[in-house]
């Protein structure tokens, strides 16, 4: 038990410059802009210029540098996984599915959030974008009522998302976020982790996939209580 606390505590550490009320702003601005750069994607568009106009809005929250690349994925390349290329030229169609995950760093704290949206009808597409939303949040309130590990949460996942007719892609499996770089104390998955994620200092990631379809849907976000969410499906 007491080298597990240790490993914990390890892997917990923060620097001198964290602050829960800041990664707390951080989270709201991350997921403000999220929103903001959804709004501004319409059919039609290139991946690439989306990519470029999420940048140009980060940049006037003073956002410009990101922990990690900033990604805009449209249609197919939503099954693509965290550092793997987009396919060149993907043109978002009057029907269809997109995905975005940023990294933002202000000042000296982390942001990091990413959600999936829906244009036209398909109820698939539309499915998949909300089941993405509500696997995260299955996954958080066990996280909040059992405690469950590191471990123990993406077995569950990984459950929960067959069980949704989904396939779960475990390349995508929660990290640390701090103050900036969390890499230089921990820089591997969450998914590793033999103990309960404290709050505030893990993200929670949800990328899931349809298995025959070319299509896939993520949500992430901090791990924190039911307080801090209002989208959260009703029980």
């Amino acid at each position: 038990m007491n080298d597990l606390m240790d490993t914990q505590a390890s892997l917990e550490a923060v620097g001198p410059a964290f602050a829960k009320e800041t990664m707390l702003k951080v989270r709201g601005m991350t997921r403000g802009i999220i929103h903001d750069i959804a709004a501004r994607v319409t059919p039609g568009m290139v991946e690439e210029d989306a990519v470029d106009m999420a940048k140009d809005i980060l940049a006037t929250h003073d956002m410009v540098r990101g922990w990690h690349d900033v990604y805009v994925r449209f249609g197919t390349n939503t099954l693509k996984t965290f550092g793997a290329p987009s396919d060149p030229g993907i043109v978002l169609k009057e029907t269809d599915i997109f995905l975005i995950d940023i990294g933002p760093v202000w000042k000296e704290w982390e942001g990091d959030g990413g959600e999936t949206f829906t244009v036209g009808d398909n109820p698939d597409m539309a499915r998949c974008g909300r089941d993405a939303c509500s696997l995260f949040h299955t996954v958080r309130h066990k996280w909040e009522t059992e405690g469950l590990s590191g471990k123990a949460l993406y077995d569950f996942a990984t459950a929960e998302a067959l069980a949704m007719g989904w396939e779960l892609n475990l390349d995508l499996s929660g990290h640390r976020l701090a103050d900036f770089p969390h890499a230089a104390v921990y820089d591997g998955p969450m998914m590793d982790v033999d103990f309960t994620p404290s709050p505030l200092l893990w993200v929670l990631e949800i990328h899931i996939r349809h298995p025959t379809a070319g299509y896939g849907a993520f949500y992430e976000d901090m791990l924190l209580d039911d307080s801090y969410f209002t989208d959260r499906p009703a029980a």
